[in-house]
């Protein structure tokens, strides 16, 4: 045991390029993969982190002093910068604990099935690390590792009812039978959107109205594209900091480059857990034999619908205005402006593409976005300092559009660390609550639940 508590600490001290690789391997070879394939996952995924770590450096160096330069001068309170999902899912996997609760998840689903409790089979591993964020930011708040895999198992118990429960809403709307979306950065705005849904569905007006996505798409386009929002947004920051013209162009290059190059390095990190995935894949379907399944895929095959991207591109300039004048919100939108497509797929499917109830509810997610971040930004960058990335002396927190700036996480997280004795329960009946009406009240996916008593 103390040599293997040595090796540990060792591997803990390394740090999570020389980490990652090695927690990789071992899960690939529990699925069943070879060794060779397994450590190329692992390598890569190491070379992910590196890319992110140095261009999270390059972005605090280049945005750190203007952001404060911008506060300083027109009063902006806007001091948690938005490194982007791909930062935090870095973060997440380079944790020590990482292992315990990926493991944890997939048991969650494992047992759920085996009860037939769920009918998502999660394949996505890879988005494994929303749900597990959770757990890693309880365990670093309360030093209680039950705590922290509590967290996650709770957050992978609602995800996948979640799941479940918008699985006839992405298959009428998006055409897609037999898959559910179990990625809490799509369906975590579900937990506003429905009784926001039900709630707007009171109005004439807003169930009634024709305006189109078609008289929408006219007026964007060009400035759609990532890169040229990286450009604009940060040549707009070096002008409120007061720079000359020549450091708001260089500040503009940076930001696009920026937001050109996180997506290609997180890129690194789905090749290396592809492997993983289809591994895993093939481990359930041969203990789930004759059931009948929704394939857990990432929310990434529907935020190509015409309606998502359109509703994202009206909101994302709306959230960054909202960012400057909302009470009580620090966080500058940026990196996370490009995935907010998935922050409102299942929005649009949900209002059946209502364009204007779209717009409504898309803008209150955004909302408990820039607060719940801002909220939890001062643990996010602790945790990131904690796994070796290195934010710069002019560096303020950081904050993103995923772990638990969305709704589901945060209330999770806040149950955990808020007088748990208490929060937890009450977090726990309220849930049990929500499943009764869904499950035993509405009948959601009662169908699979016949199809699979007649099979048995």
């Amino acid at each position: 045991m103390h040599i293997i508590m040595d090796v540990f600490n060792w591997l803990i001290a390394a740090g999570p390029t020389v980490l990652l690789p090695v927690i990789i391997t071992i899960i690939g070879l529990i699925f069943g993969l070879k060794i060779t394939r397994s450590f190329k996952s692992g390598l890569t995924l190491g070379i992910g982190f590196a890319g992110i770590k140095l261009i999270l450096d390059f972005m605090t160096t280049n945005v750190g002093p203007a952001a404060k330069a911008m506060v300083d001068r027109t009063g902006v309170h806007l001091t948690a910068l938005d490194v982007g999902w791909g930062s935090i899912a870095a973060v997440t996997w380079a944790s020590p604990i990482i292992a315990i609760l990926i493991f944890g998840i997939l048991l969650v689903n494992i047992i759920l099935l085996i009860l037939k409790k769920t009918h998502t089979l999660d394949v996505d591993i890879w988005n494994y690390h929303h749900m597990a964020i959770v757990g890693v930011m309880v365990y670093f708040v309360t030093k209680n590792i039950w705590l922290g895999i509590g967290s996650s198992i709770l957050m992978a118990l609602i995800t996948f009812k979640l799941a479940d429960w918008s699985q006839p809403i992405v298959e009428s709307f998006f055409g897609i039978p037999g898959v559910s979306l179990p990625t809490v950065s799509a369906l975590s705005s579900l937990v506003i959107a429905w009784p926001l849904n039900w709630l707007l569905d009171r109005i004439p007006f807003m169930r009634n109205n024709k305006f189109s996505i078609k008289d929408a798409q006219k007026y964007l386009g060009f400035f759609g594209d990532s890169m040229i929002m990286g450009l604009i947004i940060g040549m707009v920051i070096g002008w409120l900091a007061g720079y000359d013209l020549m450091k708001i162009m260089q500040l503009g290059v940076s930001m696009s480059a920026v937001l050109v190059l996180i997506p290609k390095m997180t890129s690194l990190f789905m090749e290396g857990l592809m492997p993983i995935s289809d591994a895993a894949q093939k481990w359930s379907e041969k203990r789930f034999k004759g059931r009948k399944l929704f394939i857990g895929l990432d929310a990434a095959v529907v935020v190509g619908n015409q309606d998502v991207i359109t509703t994202a591109l009206i909101i994302i300039p709306l959230t960054i205005a909202m960012a400057l004048i909302l009470p009580g919100n620090s966080v500058l939108p940026f990196a996370d402006l490009a995935v907010v497509p998935f922050r409102v797929a299942l929005v649009v499917a949900l209002t059946n593409g209502n364009l204007i109830k779209n717009i409504n509810i898309g803008l209150v997610v955004t909302a408990s976005l820039l607060w719940c971040g801002t909220a939890t930004a001062p643990v996010l960058t602790a945790i990131a300092k904690s796994v070796g990335i290195k934010l710069g002396a002019n560096s303020l927190y950081i904050s993103s559009f995923a772990a638990t700036s969305m709704i589901q996480s945060f209330i999770v997280y806040f149950a955990f660390t808020w007088h748990p004795l208490i929060s937890i329960p009450v977090l726990i009946i309220a849930f049990a609550g929500i499943w009764y009406f869904f499950d035993g009240i509405k009948h959601v996916n009662k169908n699979m639940e016949m199809q699979d008593a007649v099979t048995d």
